[in-house]
Formats: C-alpha cells, sequence, structure tokens
C-alpha cells in the first residue's frame, strides 16, 4: 500500500471510508478503487451521507464501537469485480490533479497572508528601510495568476 509493490496481476484495491452511525457501529461507503494503471485517487469525502452504507467486505471484523473514529478500507479484489461496483455518489474522484490543487491552495494563503497585514496610507508609519506593495497589485498579480492556471496548469513551465 506504500506504492513500491505493484497489485497482483489483474488485481486492484476498492477504497472505502467508514464513519460510526449514532450507535457507534462504522457505516462503509465505497469511495472507488486503484490498480496498477491508476494507482493514486483523490476522494471527495465531504458530501458523504452518514448512515448510508453499501455492502463492503469488513462485515467479519471485529470492531469496537466507538462515537467519532473514521477509517479507511482497503479490499484487494480482481479488476472485474472492481468494474461493477458503484462508489457512493458523492465521492467523486477529484478532477483537479494535486499540481494545480497545491498551487490554488497556495495562491489563496499567500493572499489570504499578504491581506491580513493590509493598513491604508494614513495608518502607514514612515521607514525608510521598508518596501511596500500595494493591495490592489498584489490582488491583480492573484487574478492574473489563477487565470492562467486555469487556462494551462503548465505555464509556469515555459
Amino acid at each position: 500500500m506504500l506504492g513500491t509493490i505493484p497489485f497482483p496481476e489483474g488485481m486492484g484495491g476498492s477504497v472505502y471510508f467508514s464513519y460510526p452511525d449514532s450507535n457507534g457501529m462504522p457505516v462503509w461507503q465505497l469511495l472507488g478503487f486503484v490498480t496498477n494503471g491508476k494507482p493514486s485517487a483523490i476522494f471527495k469525502i465531504s458530501g458523504l451521507k452518514s448512515g448510508e452504507g453499501s455492502q463492503h467486505p469488513f462485515g467479519a471484523m471485529n470492531i469496537v464501537r466507538t462515537a467519532s473514529v473514521a477509517q479507511i478500507g482497503i479490499s484487494v479484489e480482481l479488476l472485474d469485480n472492481l468494474a461493477q461496483q458503484t462508489p457512493v455518489g458523492n465521492a467523486a474522484v477529484s478532477s483537479v490533479d494535486s499540481f494545480t490543487q497545491f498551487t490554488q491552495k497556495m495562491l489563496d494563503n499567500f493572499y489570504n497572508f499578504a491581506s491580513s497585514f493590509a493598513i491604508s496610507q494614513a495608518q502607514m508609519t514612515p521607514s525608510p528601510s521598508e518596501m511596500f506593495i500595494p493591495a490592489n497589485v498584489v490582488l491583480k498579480w492573484y487574478e492574473n495568476f489563477q487565470r492562467r492556471l486555469a487556462q494551462n496548469p503548465l505555464f509556469w513551465k515555459t
């Protein structure tokens, strides 16, 4: 499961997520699968509905009841079986690659961080050793970078 050893030929892994119901019993939901051809995936879990489970291979496990422990389960299965499974509707695989997602988060974080220091010109104390960048310049850069990233996530390589 570390990505260093592939699945056996013709096999893949169903990815399940579990969060306990009101009685503390785990409710397993199929998110999707990974295979040697698709060795990773990002699943959205924020839209999952509690209490709505699906068939899973973990029923025979002796799991302690707990009110607040989420679990991830991987079931190694034949690729033919994986193709017949239907993940829960709200667990769509993110269509944004991890680089684009990271870049977007970094942009948001930088803009929020820089904006938190914003002061008006009347509040500024003259300091000859410091440079100041107007907030509208940072905002313009932020918007241009987002636009270029949306058009071509690899624009920075040229």
